[in-house]
């Protein structure tokens, strides 16, 4: 899939969150952990380690939602660290195991990019985020269209002063 416009409509929406939101220094550090709280949210959603519950996993649209809510940070911290230049289409690789192992792996590929920030990192976490996203079923398009409903929903957040 094409990330591109993806980035430049992050790279927009930071812009205006930072015009909104003055006074902070080391973004990256609270981006990141952000990634992992939406990584955490995600994963409470698919209800995929909750093996002493017979409660379904959330509805798609929760999930998917959930899902590019994680998306928007790994665009930010992309161009935070000016990847978003280096990175024009997601990153293919072959990722096995069950949706627990991919999230254990993703929680981990994000810690590691948290302290050591490199390229090579930074394309992992797609590859890893393209396992999950195949493991819940969903299209390029279907990201593509919940990215653009989510973000055109952060911009009304802000404008009401979330």
């Amino acid at each position: 899939m094409e990330l591109t416009t993806l980035f430049t409509m992050q790279r927009d929406l930071d812009s205006f969150i930072q015009n909104n939101h003055e006074g902070h220094v080391d973004l990256f550090t609270k981006k990141g952990l952000a990634l992992l709280v939406e990584l955490s949210e995600l994963a409470n959603e698919t209800r995929c380690f909750k093996f002493w519950s017979h409660k379904e996993a959330s509805p798609h649209h929760i999930i998917i939602e959930e899902y590019v809510d994680s998306i928007h940070f790994l665009l930010s911290l992309g161009i935070e660290k000016g990847f978003d230049t280096l990175v024009q289409e997601w990153p293919e690789g072959d990722v096995e195991g069950e949706l627990t192992d991919l999230f254990i792996a993703a929680n981990a590929a994000i810690n590691h990019f948290i302290s050591e920030p490199t390229i090579e990192r930074y394309k992992m976490l797609w590859i890893l985020y393209g396992a999950i996203a195949k493991k819940l079923n969903f299209t390029n398009k279907d990201v593509w269209h919940a990215y653009l409903e989510k973000n055109e929903e952060n911009y009304a957040r802000q404008k009401k002063g979330y």
